[in-house]
């Protein structure tokens, strides 16, 4: 099955354990169609570059799935459809990143930036 990187953006007014629930529903809704939450990360709440929805900042998340095209086209719908979800951003990976992302590593892992001029 392809490999999927999403990345969701919730409303800022919700509390943490409900980001993290809605995390867990959308894996549900994954399995219920033949595909399968590989791995996720909360990110927490971060300031966005513009305002969404009179909103200026939101709860972060990256989920990895392993999924059939149709069960992924179903839980976007249903994202999209959702009143707590803001944004959300499907890939097609090749393969998983082992490890943590670029965004949950310190500063001290991530790899060596060019020199700025």
């Amino acid at each position: 099955m392809p490999l999927y990187e999403h990345v969701m953006i919730a409303r800022q007014d919700l509390s943490n354990t409900q980001a993290e629930g809605l995390i867990e529903h959308f894996g549900t809704v994954l399995a219920d169609n033949g595909g399968k939450l590989v791995s996720n990360e909360y990110w927490g709440v971060k300031t966005m570059a513009y305002k969404i929805n009179k909103n200026r900042k939101g709860h972060y998340a990256l989920l990895r799935t392993d999924a059939p095209a149709p069960a992924v086209q179903e839980m976007e719908r249903l994202m999209r459809l959702h009143d707590d979800v803001m944004r959300v951003l499907t890939i097609k990976v090749d393969e998983h990143e082992e490890g943590p992302s670029v965004q949950m590593q310190k500063r001290e892992e991530r790899g060596d930036r060019r020199e700025r001029r």
